[in-house]
């Protein structure tokens, strides 16, 4: 089974971003910052990083940084509501994909899966 660190400091999203992506079959294991996440990527394996860019204390593309150079086998995928975030992820994490909000539940299940290359529909 796929596991993801979602990194998200919003309760209400990471929540509904939680369910979602249990719901589609993945494991998830939420964090609502990314100092929180660090420790988890360097403690148990995780096949993707989704990850807010604008949290406190550590931002998304600091943590995906972090998380190349204690977990290089981790994927990494970005959500973000900045247009401006979304073109510094893009500089400074070429290799990440990023997913704009607002976005449907459908869009980022189907970003997962084609992350890891998977044909199947997205279950929701």
């Amino acid at each position: 089974m796929i596991r993801i660190l979602l990194a998200e400091d919003d309760q209400a999203m990471r929540t509904y971003l939680s369910r979602a992506l249990q719901n589609a079959g993945y494991d998830v294991v939420a964090v609502d910052r990314g100092t929180d996440a660090l420790p988890l990527l360097k403690q148990e394996a995780f096949d993707l990083l989704l990850s807010d860019i604008v949290m406190p204390e550590m931002d998304g593309i600091e943590l995906a940084q972090r998380c190349n150079e204690v977990s290089p086998h981790t994927k990494v995928m970005f959500i973000t509501g900045f247009a401006a975030v979304t073109l510094r992820a893009s500089r400074e994490a070429p290799q990440a994909r990023v997913l704009s909000k607002p976005f449907h539940l459908r869009d980022l299940v189907l970003e997962v899966q084609r992350v890891f290359g998977l044909a199947e529909h997205a279950r929701l």
